[in-house]
């Protein structure tokens, strides 16, 4: 068996590093807004390049409190994608505002920065674009338009850490950040986490404010907040994880190598993200019109596999009466090919081959 994604190996690898920093944080007694939480928010900064990086609960809260922070609510609208997990499109309903999806780019699959503009009204107020399974999205002309709008741009970085634009790393490149630490994350923790990333010291003091409580000073509450706090466990454990981040990033971008270079043959899209763009990895994601036939033959043969996403936001229960969608000609056809194959640090160019074997005989059968 070959799973979609193997924990073990990496905890194994790390095991005394991880377990000492539990034992340690155990034998503190010191379990919320301890020295490891703020120890991590200043490392997560200093790597991302940031004035800020401010944790919570998850990559779900930082969203929707950074639509908060933003002053984004009721009546305003938020370009996103509709090629995303739900959780994009939920934060935007969170505040009462509408998710305006529009079509993404048929190669990298994430938001078209061409199909932005036709989108804007006079309601719009932000875009959130999302770096989607570790590719950075084309953040210069998303960035640009903003600008030139007046829109602010929060990015989705749940699947990104470690992902570069021209060499800044992705949570530093619009007005704000999202990250999410879930444990199959590039940077992942054993639980849920979160980290909102800014360089505007005024969109940071509202997000500290929104997520403890609407307070600052002990039972003084100035807003009606939340309760989103990264745990010390979880803050010590992703300060261990984010020393080998960068190894981790390298091995998944060699596996995807192998991959691309022995798909290249089969008549499916592997992932070629542009050189200024860089891809982590968090998936890797292929398109074929014989997906069910690729699907059957990993599933014989006990292969991992997942379709991230099968539909559109725009076409979810949840989301209707509060979104409205663009044409989507190149969302729809990914919807209908994508296919997601085994991805971790530690998977084998014995097991990458094992893959490839099995789509090799789906189009051969």
């Amino acid at each position: 068996m070959i799973p979609m994604l193997d924990l073990k190996l990496q905890y194994a690898k790390l095991r005394e590093e991880i377990d000492a920093c539990i034992g340690e944080v155990l034998a503190s007694t010191q379990f919320i807004q301890g020295t490891n939480v703020q120890q991590f928010e200043a490392e997560a900064a200093d790597y991302l390049g940031v004035r800020h990086a401010i944790s919570c609960n998850s990559g779900s809260d930082a969203l929707h409190l950074a639509l908060r922070a933003c002053n984004i609510g009721p009546g305003d609208e938020v370009i996103t994608t509709p090629f995303s997990f739900a959780a994009t499109a939920e934060a935007i309903g969170h505040v009462g505002a509408s998710a305006v999806f529009v079509d993404i780019d048929p190669v990298t699959f994430n938001i078209s920065a061409e199909s932005i503009e036709p989108a804007i009204t006079d309601r719009t107020r932000a875009i959130l674009p999302v770096h989607l399974f570790g590719q950075a999205a084309d953040m210069g002309p998303i960035s640009r338009l903003a600008k030139r709008r007046g829109l602010q741009v929060i990015e989705d970085c749940a699947q990104s850490f470690g992902a570069r634009v021209n060499g800044k790393a992705t949570g530093a490149l619009g007005d704000a950040g999202c990250f999410s630490f879930f444990p199959s994350k590039n940077l992942g923790g054993y639980g849920d986490g979160g980290l909102f990333t800014t360089d505007c010291d005024a969109l940071a003091e509202k997000f500290t404010l929104l997520k403890n409580h609407g307070s600052t000073t002990r039972n003084v509450h100035e807003v009606l907040g939340w309760n989103s706090r990264l745990d010390e466990i979880q803050a010590a454990i992703l300060r261990v994880k984010l020393r080998h981040v960068d190894t981790f990033n390298r091995q998944r971008v060699e596996a995807a190598g192998h991959y691309t270079r022995m798909l290249d043959a089969l008549p499916v899209q592997a992932p070629r993200p542009p050189k200024d763009l860089s891809h982590v990895f968090h998936q890797y994601t292929i398109l074929s019109a014989g997906r069910d036939a690729i699907i059957e033959q990993l599933h014989k043969n006990q292969i991992g596999h997942a379709v991230y996403y099968p539909e559109p936001l725009g076409n979810q229960k949840a989301f209707a009466g509060i979104s409205r969608s663009l044409e989507l000609p190149h969302t729809d056809t990914v919807c209908m090919q994508c296919l997601s194959l085994p991805m971790f640090p530690e998977i084998t160019l014995s097991q990458i081959e094992s893959v490839v074997d099995a789509i090799r005989r789906a189009h051969e059968d």
